[in-house]
C-alpha cells in the first residue's frame, strides 16, 4: 500500500505574514515552528520577496553580492539625478533673481 503525499500550497497572504514575522526580528525556525512550516521553505519565502527573480549569467556574482550591487548602482543613480536636479535648481534661482536656500532652514 503506497500513501501518495501532495505538495501543501500556502496562500500569499500566509507567506507574506511569516516574511513579516522574520522581518522583524524573531528567528527563522522560531516562525517556522509557530507556522508548522519547514525552514528550508521559509528561507525560500524570505529570498524571493527580497529580490526579484533575475536570470543568472554566467559573469554573474553570487546572490546576495548581486543584490547589493544593484541596489548601491541604483542608488548611486538616484544621488547623480539629485545632483543634477540640485543644479538645476541652482541655477533657475539664480536667472529668477531668488537667493538658493541657505542649506539648514531655520
Amino acid at each position: 500500500m503506497s500513501t501518495v503525499t501532495r505538495k501543501k500550497r500556502y496562500s500569499s497572504d500566509f507567506k507574506t505574514h511569516a516574511v513579516e514575522l522574520v522581518r522583524m526580528g524573531k528567528s527563522v525556525s522560531e516562525v517556522a515552528e509557530e507556522l508548522g512550516i519547514g525552514t528550508g521553505i521559509l528561507y525560500r519565502w524570505t529570498r524571493s520577496q527580497r529580490q526579484p527573480v533575475q536570470l543568472v549569467g554566467a559573469d554573474q556574482r553570487a546572490g546576495g553580492e548581486e543584490g547589493e550591487a544593484n541596489e548601491l548602482h541604483r542608488l548611486r543613480r538616484e544621488i547623480a539625478n539629485l545632483r543634477l536636479e540640485n543644479d538645476i535648481l541652482k541655477k533657475a534661482a539664480v536667472i529668477l533673481g531668488t537667493p538658493p536656500p541657505s542649506k539648514l532652514a531655520k
